[in-house]
């Protein structure tokens, strides 16, 4: 089912030669709006923030209604383009996912990321991805559909062939989009995306290639994950037990927005 590629502002932004799209990932409605304020054009959701804000796991599909929540109140803000986070689609059934899918599109979503990750540390079938995918474009066309793979995430013993076998399985099912999370070998960035043609998806590492870097070997979005709610996690923990110790600490240490900015974020709609 390989098409054109998708039309829309959202694709857009994957289509810059050298300069990859950043795209932060947040977990409520706050921390999208305060991405926003820094000009990120396009935020997307971490699945793992939404699912642990919660207190629910996450990749076990626990978490639909919380993500449909989410999605329903950051898709229609009109200030950044949305991509929503869906884990595995909460379903093997293609139908239900496209239905899912469909109903982000409502909402003004403009990308959904959907993974083959299975929480017992398997892989779903290529066969069954590559259906929900499929059933994703025809429900809404318009979507663009990150087709995650999980075989680096996994750290399989030798995940090249399988990786290369279920992207090209996925773009011909109609993905818009290509992910493969837990890469981070520069060699193999580039060997990988020298057998794609859509748009190949890194997940950012501390540890690995900078984003200037990645713009180089021809990678066209660059995802944060989990790592700014992790971050802000930390910082949390970093601050009470700064002030338990008796640490020195600033009273408003300098970007931390006060209560005045934070309410601000909700009362103007934002």
């Amino acid at each position: 089912m390989s098409t054109a590629p998708l039309d829309t502002p959202f694709a857009a932004l994957h289509r810059r030669p050298g300069e990859p799209l950043l795209l932060p990932n947040a977990w409520d409605h706050a921390s999208a709006a305060v991405l926003a304020e820094q000009g990120f054009a396009a935020i997307g959701t971490t699945s793992l923030g939404v699912a642990a804000a919660a207190g629910l796991p996450d990749g076990a599909a626990a978490t639909r209604d919380e993500t449909l929540r989410l999605a329903r109140r950051l898709g229609r803000s009109g200030r950044y383009l949305l991509s929503v986070d869906v884990e595995n689609g909460f379903s093997d059934d293609p139908s239900e996912v496209a239905a899912l899918a469909a109903e982000l599109a409502e909402y003004g979503v403009a990308g959904i990321n959907l993974e083959d990750g299975r929480p017992d540390g398997t892989l779903t079938p290529a066969t069954v991805h590559t259906a929900k995918i499929a059933a994703i474009k025809a429900a809404a066309p318009a979507l663009f559909v990150n087709a995650r793979t999980d075989t680096h995430w996994l750290a399989l013993p030798d995940p090249a062939e399988e990786t290369g076998r279920r992207l090209a399985a996925y773009e011909q099912a109609g993905a818009d989009g290509l992910f493969v999370p837990g890469l981070t070998d520069p060699a193999a960035v580039a060997r990988i995306r020298g057998t794609v043609t859509a748009p190949l998806n890194i997940l950012y590492s501390p540890t690995g290639p900078s984003l200037a870097e990645l713009g180089e070997l021809g990678v066209a979005r660059v995802s944060l994950g989990s790592l700014l709610y992790r971050t802000a996690l930390a910082a949390a923990v970093s601050t009470a037990l700064a002030v338990r110790d008796g640490a020195p600490a600033a009273a408003d240490p300098a970007g931390t927005p006060g209560y005045a900015a934070v309410q601000a974020l909700y009362a103007d709609g934002r």
